[in-house]
């Protein structure tokens, strides 16, 4: 049976660099995007000239049925044995007084209830009391789940403390079920997601305040993220790698 890994939000920046590394490994790819098809094909196109099968899907992960179909058609690539709760959003900078309740709900919407429902339906899937062989969840959090980004995106970053909350328990909720779960913290990353929150140049601002003086890459989050997937992790559960740059 082939090893298969879903990935939400797989399409650019840090999903699509988990993609391409997991191909490496022998996995097949399934790439979901909320959006970006074109973004999305791409990294099917390069996962399949590494010598694996892809799909991408489009779906709203915070919503159930989406859910349900995103897993349905991962069914062509095998059984799913990893799966990278990866999507997420944040909106502009702001202080909390001046965020609306309905930025807060899109936000929580994405972040933690589309993790929640994507983990639900993997584990139905992966239990060992349901006849799967196990599997691991590797929720991406955020650096800001421990700073709370005051003045620029406390609600995004409230959003990832509760994703951290939620690996924990899980974690050792689904042990007995053959189920690792993890959770990787990134820091300041070359990523798109900085020009939605409206500073494209965020991380250059910001890099001289770390240890490392520099920002990361994609590739540094995905080669934790392959890390905590890997039988080189396999005591490991319920804890969280900070690629932070030292902060």
């Amino acid at each position: 049976m082939s090893k298969v890994v879903i990935i939400t939000g797989g399409s650019r920046g840090i999903g699509a660099a988990c993609a391409l590394k997991f191909a490496k490994l022998g996995f097949n790819i399934l790439v979901n995007y909320k959006s970006n098809k074109t973004a999305a094909d791409k990294v099917v196109q390069l996962v399949e000239a590494i010598g694996q099968k892809a799909l991408a899907i489009q779906g709203d992960i915070s919503d159930p049925a989406s859910v349900n179909q995103l897993f349905l058609a991962s069914e062509s690539l095998g059984e799913v044995t990893v799966l990278v709760n990866n999507a997420g959003i944040l909106e502009t900078q702001s202080d909390f007084v001046d965020i609306g309740f309905d930025r807060i709900k899109r936000i929580f919407a994405t972040n933690v209830y589309g993790t929640m429902l994507c983990s639900q339906a993997a584990i139905v899937r992966m239990s060992t009391e349901n006849g799967g062989q196990g599997g691991v969840i590797i929720n991406i959090s955020s650096g800001a789940a421990l700073t709370g980004s005051p003045s620029e995106y406390v609600d995004y970053a409230a959003s990832k403390g509760a994703v951290d909350s939620f690996t924990i328990g899980l974690a050792a909720e689904v042990a007995k079920y053959g189920i690792r779960v993890n959770g990787v913290r990134p820091g300041l990353i070359y990523t798109e997601m900085h020009a939605s929150g409206g500073e494209p140049n965020r991380v250059e601002r910001l890099r001289h305040n770390l240890p490392l003086g520099r920002g990361g890459q994609p590739e540094e989050v995905a080669a934790a993220v392959v890390f905590l997937a890997s039988d080189e992790s396999a005591y490991t559960t319920g804890t969280f790698l900070n690629v932070t740059g030292g902060r």
